[in-house]
């Protein structure tokens, strides 16, 4: 079965108001203070979006760009990660409903992409 919307999940570093931006244009953005996760590591992070088929929104590149890369070389799945650069909310927002717009979730697995 193909999943068609990408879910969203928010790291600790991200505006909260961007899911709730996201929310009101109808898609499903959950943070990480909303799913009781404050303070884990970027580890835990991506595990848990992973568990939830979430695609996960970093300010982080740094470790995440590390993180995806053992991913690959281990061949272990995700559902995407997608880098923020720091800007205003309602711009990544913006930036982002271009991806939930045009890319389904099944097309985000595995991917990294940069806004």
């Amino acid at each position: 079965m193909s999943n068609v919307f990408i879910r969203l999940y928010l790291d600790e570093d991200v505006n909260v108001m961007i899911a709730d931006l996201l929310k009101a244009r109808g898609f499903d953005s959950l943070t990480v203070r909303d799913a009781g996760r404050l303070s884990a590591s970027d580890e835990e992070q991506l595990a848990y979006a992973v568990s939830q088929k979430r695609t996960l929104v970093t300010h982080n590149r740094t470790d995440f760009e590390e993180l995806t890369q053992i991913y690959f070389n281990t061949e272990q799945m995700h559902y995407g990660v997608i880098f923020a650069v720091r800007r205003p909310p309602q711009e990544i927002a913006q930036r982002l409903l271009v991806i939930l717009n045009q890319v389904t979730a099944d097309e985000m697995e595995n991917q990294v992409r940069y806004i």
